[in-house]
């Protein structure tokens, strides 16, 4: 899952488990004082059922309400807090809707200020004239009150002793995420009883050292001062996520993924059991020679990489990143033959069903001119299509399966499983990797990403892995313009397509197509290929293509636009990636702000493949914020990796990657972006542990490993290692 953002709801609650472990930190938090069942079915729905569920369910911001100031010196609009003596407490009936208001009128040596409550005249009977209260809030006059400052529904603390600390105000108050039927103020409370009741029992888990060396409280401290803190008076840094206490739950989180992905990899290094497979280089020199273009440095480097991977007997995970149109499918069709000269098959996973047909029926013009067969297999193909492809694969005599998920089925297998290639890596996860590599004896993996990923989100999610890059694009190929347009500016688009297909090119006009308008985008797209044959470019071959069509339909598409019988190719985002036409010279984006910028990076990288200027024209019907930040990105930005940094800057670590198939740790405060230095000290510390004691053997190592696998050992498919 990926790094919830301050306002999603898991951003404050893990179910994480940090410690050996214990009765009292597995109770049921419904026994714990002020719980009671009714309290705890609510509780449940933010993800606490245990003590230690809550002692890890953390508040998402904090108040500053530990300085009282006077009535008199109230500023109206901003949140202050008073202390005075209850003056006067009722509840009135208003003439016109009959709502009855709470009024708490508090005083101090300098004025008077009244808080009110609709609809809750119960809350009188909390109150008499002559206590010391505290009030929370945003004061504003109210002629009614005869401009007397007034606040509405704020905080409040009855104060019954002087020496009391408060909870709920004259502090710095944690502010929780909470749901329907459970106030903030009520999960304070308890939280305030199970921390002080119950954070010592959490279980410390560092080495010995670490505390002094990174200057951090020890585990019971930090929990305690990140729910009521004592320590940090300052509620910026609280709220930045910047005191020492936040720091050492931060640091938690990614060393022990940290130490995951080292066993990961130690794993992968020290198996004994992996596939050898050198080939005899008959089929990739057949590729190479047939291939229409030289292979760049990058390409031919990248290639050694893998090959020399494949031949050892240790199974190979490596990640391949480079740019749109560098040439990474060249690579993985070369990985995939010299598996097929070693007698081996090789799977190829994709996200969609979408990317999976592309990648089929592009990759059947590489191997079935060499006597290979290629099987797709997704899950709405008929019974028979599908039967079909098991039976191939099954049997071994597919060369090659293509497919999404359903390639992990239960269903599937493999006649002689050798080479896993997984591609739009960022839709899975490292558990999903590892079913399909469980599909045969150690086969080798090769991740491949067509965005390229930022160095951050490399070292937390793919850590596991070896790193190839192209870094090199293709000789000869010319920079796209990029270009924004409005709606005013429709006919000069067109006119730039009118005279591109003069010169002999073609282009393309995507429409966007998301699920939950697929229906109306679909009909968008297809209208749209209809007014453009027949209005805009008269004469002119429009095609068009969808995710909606049959296969051989969409081959029979492609085919025609690759042989430069259509001109206009209208499209949804089926032609994003695995279309390569280099004689396609502009890529028109209608509604250009619904797309991500990673998918308008991936659409513009559709042209440009050749020696002709490009252009990509951007048409934005609308443009608010966020989307008009994405947009001026893409003009100002060439290259994938500055795409992907940007990118991860505007959407944040978790929207990046989505949030169901993404890979992507459950961090509940870390932030790979905000606390990059803490997880490079936390990846140095894991990876060094590992390395010297990699079975956990040394004095204090069994709780280290309980807390990792505790932690993260389902989520990443470790519950055998160490």
């Amino acid at each position: 899952m990926p790094n919830p953002g301050p306002h999603s709801p898991a951003a404050s609650g893990t179910r994480a488990v940090h410690g050996v472990n214990s009765v009292e930190l597995a109770a049921q938090v419904q026994y714990a004082k002020g719980v009671g069942p009714k309290r705890a079915a609510l509780l449940a729905k933010l993800g606490i059922v245990t003590v230690r569920d809550a002692l890890y369910y953390f508040p998402f911001r904090y108040e500053d309400r530990g300085n009282f100031r006077k009535v008199a010196h109230l500023t109206y609009g901003q949140y202050e807090t008073v202390m005075g003596e209850v003056m006067d407490a009722r509840v009135v009936t208003t003439a016109r809707r009959r709502m009855k208001i709470f009024e708490l009128a508090v005083r101090d040596d300098t004025g008077v200020v009244t808080g009110v409550w609709f609809n809750q005249p119960f809350m009188q009977r909390a109150f008499s004239v002559g206590q010391k209260v505290v009030l929370s809030g945003i004061p504003k006059p109210d002629s009614y009150h005869g401009f007397r400052a007034v606040m509405e529904s704020p905080e409040y603390e009855v104060i019954e002793d002087d020496e009391e600390r408060t909870i709920h105000t004259g502090r710095i108050v944690p502010i929780y995420r909470t749901t329907a039927g459970i106030s903030v103020r009520a999960i304070r409370s308890v939280m305030k009883g199970l921390v002080d009741g119950h954070a010592g029992a959490l279980s410390e888990f560092l080495p010995e050292g670490f505390h002094e060396r990174f200057r951090i409280p020890a585990l019971p401290d930090a929990v305690r001062e990140v729910h009521f803190p004592e320590t940090e008076k300052d509620v910026a840094v609280l709220n930045a996520r910047a005191s020492r206490a936040h720091k050492r739950l931060i640091f938690d989180e990614f060393f022990l993924l940290q130490l995951g992905l080292a066993l990961l990899k130690r794993g992968r290094v020290v198996e004994s059991d992996g596939i050898s497979m050198k080939g005899d280089g008959s089929l990739t020199g057949r590729l190479v020679k047939g291939l229409p273009f030289r292979l760049t440095a990058a390409q031919a480097r990248v290639m050694a990489e893998v090959a020399s991977d494949m031949a050892r007997p240790k199974p190979m995970s490596r990640l391949l990143q480079g740019d749109v149109g560098c040439g990474k499918t060249v690579v993985a069709v070369a990985a995939i033959l010299q598996a097929a000269e070693s007698g081996y098959q090789s799977a190829l996973m994709a996200p969609t069903e979408i990317l999976a047909e592309q990648h089929y029926l592009g990759l059947r013009r590489y191997f079935e001119p060499l006597g290979l067969t290629v099987a797709l297999l997704t899950s709405s193909q008929k019974k028979k299509e599908k039967d079909a492809a098991l039976k191939e694969i099954a049997e071994g005599r597919a060369t090659l399966a293509v497919g999404t998920h359903a390639l992990i089925q239960g269903g599937v297998a493999f006649g002689r499983l050798g080479l896993v290639v997984v591609d739009e890596q960022h839709r899975f996860g490292v558990a999903q990797r590892a079913v399909l590599k469980g599909k045969g004896a150690n086969p080798d993996v090769l991740v491949m990403t067509a965005t390229p990923i930022p160095r951050t989100l490399a070292l937390t999610v793919y850590g596991d892995l070896d790193v190839s890059v192209i870094d090199e694009m293709p000789a000869g190929r010319s920079p796209v313009m990029t270009r924004l347009f409005d709606e005013s500016a429709r006919a000069e688009a067109y006119r730039l397509i009118k005279k591109e297909v003069e010169k002999g090119r073609q282009a393309y006009v995507v429409f966007p197509l998301v699920e939950e308008s697929e229906k109306s985008d679909l009909k968008a797209a297809t209208e749209g290929a209809e007014r453009l044959g027949r209005d805009v470019f008269p004469g002119i071959s429009v095609g068009l293509i969808h995710g909606k069509m049959k296969p051989a339909d969409k081959d029979l598409v492609m085919t025609g636009f690759r042989a430069g019988d259509i001109k206009v190719l209208v499209a949804t985002t089926v032609v994003e990636v695995g279309v390569d036409v280099p004689n396609a010279t502009v890529m028109l984006i209608e509604h250009a702000e619904r797309f991500g910028l990673a998918q308008l990076h991936q659409l513009r990288g559709r042209v440009g493949r050749s020696s002709h200027q490009s252009s990509c024209v951007l048409i934005a019907s609308s443009q608010n914020t966020a989307s008009g930040e994405r947009l001026m990105a893409m003009l100002r930005s060439r290259s994938g990796f500055d795409i992907a940094e940007e990118d991860l800057r505007l959407r944040g670590p978790g929207e990046f990657f989505g949030t169901r198939q993404s890979g992507l740790p459950d961090l509940v405060l870390g932030n790979i972006l905000r606390d990059t230095k803490i997880l490079e000290a936390a990846r140095k510390e894991a990876f060094g542990i590992i390395e010297k004691d990699p079975t956990f053997s040394s004095p204090g190592a069994a709780r280290l490993r309980a807390a990792m696998m505790d932690k993260w050992g389902d989520r990443l498919g470790m519950a055998t290692v160490g």
